[in-house]
């Protein structure tokens, strides 16, 4: 019995668009939403080597919460690459600046570290309040 795994052609992946509202809801379970979203990986075919995830926007990224003290004491990390070129951004400013990169770096964070990952965080539109542009996408809302 010679029984062959489907594997679905990367032209056959019917890619549908999902809403989400943030507001009230914690960034880290968000951002494991999103991310298992972007990957596909609520879809029967999923495949952890095939880019087959679906589109995602997340409305309302200025109304995410964090829990404990996490707005005070976590931080956000960059560096130019340059000697003292290190930049610490504590959350409550990088909230009050732009969630949007907030919420970006956490479902970065969760998604896994190769080329899939660029493909899959391009299918990602986040927006700071309840207007986006994609409203001719005819998107599900996500509970």
């Amino acid at each position: 019995m010679n029984k062959k795994t489907y594997l679905p052609k990367q032209n056959a992946i019917e890619r549908k668009w999902h809403l989400i509202d943030a507001s009230g809801k914690i960034l880290g379970r968000l951002a494991v939403e999103i991310a298992d979203i972007l990957r596909g990986k609520r879809k029967l075919f999923y495949t952890n080597h095939i880019d087959c995830g679906d589109f995602v926007i997340v409305t309302n990224a200025s109304k995410i919460a964090l829990t404990g003290k996490k707005l005070d004491q976590k931080t956000y990390f960059t560096f130019s690459g340059y000697p003292g070129g290190a930049k610490l951004t504590p959350y409550s400013v990088l909230m009050e600046k732009s969630p949007q990169k907030a919420l970006l770096a956490a479902v970065k964070g969760m998604l896994p570290k190769n080329k899939l990952a660029d493909r899959q965080l391009t299918r990602l539109k986040i927006f700071k309040d309840d207007k986006h542009n994609h409203s001719a996408q005819l998107a599900v809302s996500v509970k």
